[in-house]
C-alpha cells in the first residue's frame, strides 16, 4: 500500500477516495480528490485506489463546482 504523500488511496471503511496529505499520530491524513476537508484514516484501513475511481472522483468534484445555485 502506497502511503506516500501525493498518492491516491481508498478509505476501505467507507469507500472514499483521497489523496495522502501527511501522517500524524499514527494516522494518515487524506483529502478528497479535488480538495475539501481532510480526514484521518488508520493505515490498515487504506486500500489501493484504482485509476478509474480517482478519475470518477475528480469528475464528480468538477461537476459539483460547475453547478449554478
Amino acid at each position: 500500500m502506497n502511503g506516500e504523500v501525493g498518492a491516491y488511496v481508498v478509505d476501505v471503511r467507507d469507500g472514499r477516495v483521497g489523496q495522502v496529505m501527511g501522517h500524524e499520530g499514527g494516522y494518515v491524513q487524506l483529502r478528497p480528490v479535488g480538495g475539501g476537508r481532510e480526514w484521518d484514516c488508520p493505515p490498515e484501513a487504506m486500500g489501493e485506489a484504482p485509476p478509474g475511481e480517482v478519475l470518477r472522483a475528480r469528475v464528480r468534484r468538477i461537476n459539483q463546482e460547475g453547478r449554478l445555485p
